[in-house]
């Protein structure tokens, strides 16, 4: 009976480290200015506050495929320098003719899938594509279209309380837009509720979409199912958005204005990533049991089956 082998990342040897940071230090010193004007916006914008975590997620998504990593050689592609060759072609171009700031960090992803195939090959970057392309969610997108995206979520979680406000007798509320206009016990609040950006749901879409790719990357279920859960992440943000907003209406307009904001709208915002993963349970949980006992009645069925006994003539 043959021992199973096991693999660790110290069996690679002191010589691919050595490539390894060669290569890392070289890319960055390529990318300064990127990878500078990204941490930059980690630190100062709390809606990009989850990119710190994104590399050490991109990290955790390779060693849980350390086993099919390391037992595989790997077998330099030519393709992979020509990608790359095209990709910093580009990158350069943009940079001096086109100059659209997005698209910078985007092609810097994209040179550091380029470089996995070329040094790795095609047998691994099967496993390290994913990896590679989960750090898209540590890049923040432009100003203005993240102003386009808000907007809609803003004016759902608006409307949506506004029918709950109405629907206590002793409040009557009035939407426009983004604005809640709230009179309670028949005298109007002096200062209007404004669903701003920070209350979109956007950073908490952002930062759970992220943690559900993961998620559904690490768990062994079929495509469709993952592309079920993750598609569940969009109503589940929506949701706990609406619910952030109603009970900061409610605080608004009970307890005071002042609890309404700042430090205290910051952690009912925290407060909503548990409220969404325990959604994000609730679906995941639902799939599992539906579908596995779906599985053991048609096996069940199969079992009770008679069967028919063939005589050899």
């Amino acid at each position: 009976m043959t021992e199973k082998v096991k693999y660790t990342w110290a069996s690679l040897g002191s010589l691919f480290y050595l490539k390894t940071a060669v290569l890392a230090v070289l890319f960055v010193l390529l990318f300064w200015n990127n990878i500078e004007d990204m941490v930059r916006v980690w630190m100062k914008d709390p809606s990009w506050s989850h990119g710190f975590l994104i590399p050490l997620f991109s990290l955790y998504l390779i060693n849980q495929r350390k086993e099919e990593l390391l037992s595989k050689k790997a077998s330099p592609s030519f393709i992979g320098v020509l990608t790359l060759a095209a990709i910093l072609t580009v990158y350069i171009f943009n940079i001096v003719q086109i100059r659209y700031a997005y698209g910078e960090p985007v092609l810097m992803i994209a040179a550091l899938g380029a470089v996995v195939l070329a040094v790795c090959g095609w047998r691994m970057i099967y496993h390290l594509w994913l990896p590679v392309a989960f750090l898209i969610f540590a890049v923040p997108i432009p100003t203005r279209l993240y102003r386009e995206l808000t907007m809609p979520m803003r004016m759902i979680a608006s409307q949506v309380t506004t029918a709950f406000l109405n629907a206590i007798p002793e409040i009557d509320a009035t939407v426009r837009g983004v604005i809640i206009e709230v009179t309670y016990k028949g005298v109007p609040l002096e200062t209007a509720l404004n669903v701003a950006d920070a209350c979109s749901g956007m950073r908490l879409m952002m930062a759970f979409l992220a943690l559900g790719v993961a998620m559904a990357y690490i768990h062994s279920r079929p495509i469709w199912q993952k592309a079920t859960l993750i598609a569940s992440i969009i109503p589940i943000a929506i949701l706990c958005n609406i619910i952030r907003v109603t009970i900061t209406a409610f605080i608004y307009i009970y307890i005071g204005q002042q609890y309404a904001k700042g430090i205290y709208h910051n952690m009912l915002g925290m407060m909503m990533l548990p409220i969404a993963l325990f959604f994000y349970w609730l679906v995941d949980w639902f799939m599992n049991n539906l579908f596995e006992q779906e599985g053991e009645e048609q096996k069940q069925k199969e079992d009770d089956s008679p069967k028919v006994v063939r005589r050899k003539r």
